[in-house]
């Protein structure tokens, strides 16, 4: 669930546990405002944990010139030359 929705989620269902008086027969808004709450509050973790796991997948290169290009894993020694 994208980050957007699950905000958007808790803010529809904050409006809906604090802010409507409003009754419905057969249905109480403030319930559904707490479980649109609670689903936004999960869908966010979910999303953000996404991000962070993705993130550190991302393998960064380093590129110096004049260097030999060396396989993923190894070391590069510079060695002087006088």
């Amino acid at each position: 669930m994208p980050t957007g929705l699950s905000i958007f989620l808790i803010a529809v269902g904050a409006i809906l546990y604090f802010a409507v008086t409003k009754v419905v027969d057969g249905l109480n808004l403030g319930a559904v405002g707490v479980i649109l709450m609670i689903v936004g509050a999960l869908g966010l973790i979910v999303s953000l944990v996404m991000i962070a796991t993705t993130r550190s997948r991302v393998q960064r290169t380093t590129v110096v010139q004049g260097a030999t290009p060396v396989q993923t894993g190894t070391t590069l020694t510079q060695e002087e030359r006088r």
